[in-house]
This record gives structure tokens, sequence and C-alpha cells, in this order.
């Protein structure tokens, strides 16, 4: 049984493709209400990471290891229990439905809820408007036809629709215009003030650290370094490989513009 103050417990979590090993012994922790960030270079295992927690990974897969929530022993599960109690991923393709309204896609986020019949499945609107003002004022217009920021806190919205424990983001900076990027980590750091806890995969380095309470480093599928982010931030190691001018760096966001 995990500690009451954990929310996800993880521990010694492995994740093959085929002979392949792509994720080495993990424990990873989340606590209740709290931003835990994984960084890395592209190809350390981040997203793999998040899509094991899901029970997602693709066929000729597999994941080996102890997933907890709420104390609840969840390694076994398939993806659509492991979201009934309380599990939301936005991945890195954000898999809006291009053709439907903001508005459809968002009622689409909280259909297990009204499968389930939830009296006010849908009572998340209005917090996500408050959060998105933008997608309040597009809520007809079709999801294909929005920015690149736009599209991400669309995929945000849509998750926080379910009402979910634990919020996985994978790369919500990839591709926006740095503008975006700084107010899409307002709004993740405000989620945490809602009591939602988030696990952010991210190879933002910086950006990540500072809306952070805790970071794990992830490198070739192994936890290199852990502590909390503002320790991690002044770490010389993290710095020449992800904040500073090493290979790995990226500054507040990407070259690319797509507001």
């Amino acid at each position: 049984m995990s500690d009451v103050s954990e929310l996800l417990a993880v521990s010694a979590l492995c994740a093959r493709y085929g002979k392949v090993e792509a994720l080495h012994d993990l424990d990873v922790s989340v606590g209740r209400g709290q931003i835990v960030t994984v960084i890395g270079a592209n190809g350390a295992g981040k997203s793999t990471l998040l899509n094991a927690l899901m029970g997602a990974l693709p066929p000729r897969s597999s994941a080996t290891g102890t997933v907890l929530l709420e104390g609840v022993d969840i390694s076994r599960w398939d993806v659509e229990r492991r979201v009934n109690l309380g599990m939301s991923l936005v991945p890195e393709t954000r898999e809006l439905f291009s053709t439907m309204s903001v508005l459809d896609n968002l009622r689409l986020g909280a259909f297990r809820r009204y499968r389930r019949r939830e009296r006010g499945w849908d009572d998340q609107l209005d917090r996500v408007f408050s959060l998105f003002p933008r997608l309040s004022e597009r809520q007809s217009q079709a999801a294909g036809t929005l920015s690149g920021g736009e599209r991400q806190m669309l995929a945000l919205g849509r998750a926080l629709m379910a009402k979910p424990r634990i919020l996985m983001l994978d790369e919500p900076s990839l591709g926006l215009a740095p503008l975006i990027v700084r107010e899409i980590f307002t709004i993740i750091a405000e989620l945490k003030r809602a009591d939602v806890a988030v696990l952010l995969v991210e190879q933002n380095a910086r950006a990540a650290l500072q809306v952070a309470d805790f970071g794990y480093v992830l490198e070739t599928g192994e936890c290199t370094l852990s502590g909390a982010a503002a320790d991690l931030a002044h770490n010389p190691a993290v710095i020449e490989s992800y904040l500073g001018l090493g290979a790995g760096a990226r500054r507040d966001g990407p070259d690319q513009s797509q507001a």
C-alpha cells in the first residue's frame, strides 16, 4: 500500500518493444495536487513511460513492474479501467476530431461520465472555458481550423472534462511559439491550485522545471537524476545538458512558430 500522500506510485517499471528495452527499473511518484516532470532528450523513453502508465503500449510491446493509483494496483488493467479510475493522458499528437466543433470535442472528453449516467456529466465546461477563454469564443468552430496553441488548449480542456485525478501530458509545448508555450505552462500551474495532479513529460526542461514541484531526468530508459525541481534547475549536469548550451538544450520554446 502506498503512502496516503501519494496519488501515483510506480516501482520497478520496465518496458520492452520486442527484444529492445525502452525503460529499465523506473520508480516514479506523484503526490496529490503535485506537478512532477520527466525531462530528457528525444528517445529517452519519456513517451513510453506515459503509455506504459496508461496501459496503452502498442502491440508486441510489454511492461512489467507495479503501478498503484491511490493504493490500487492497476498494473494489469486496460486503458478503459484506468481512465475510469481517474487517469487521463494528453498525447503529443493531441488526437482531436478535426471536423467536429470545439464544443463537441470537449463533450467527448466527458463521454465516459455520460455513459455512466453521471448527473452533471458535462459540469466541467465552465471550468474549461474559464481556463481557456478562446475555446469559449470558438465553441462552434471546427477543431481542425484552430491554431496550434488553440488545439493544445482544446486537448487539455477535453482531458479535464473527465475530472481526472491525475493528468499526464506528453510534450505540451511541442510545435508552439514561445508566447503560447508560456501561456500553456501558466495554465498547467493553475491546475495545481485546482488540486489536479500532473505528470508532465517535456523536452523543454527550463519551462518544465519552473512549473514543477519535483523532477526526474530520464536517459536511455533509466532515471539518472531526481529531486526537487528547483534543485534540478541548479544542478550542473542538468544545466549543461538541458538548460545551457549543450546538445540537449532548448530555450524558452522551439524555433518554429505555430501559434
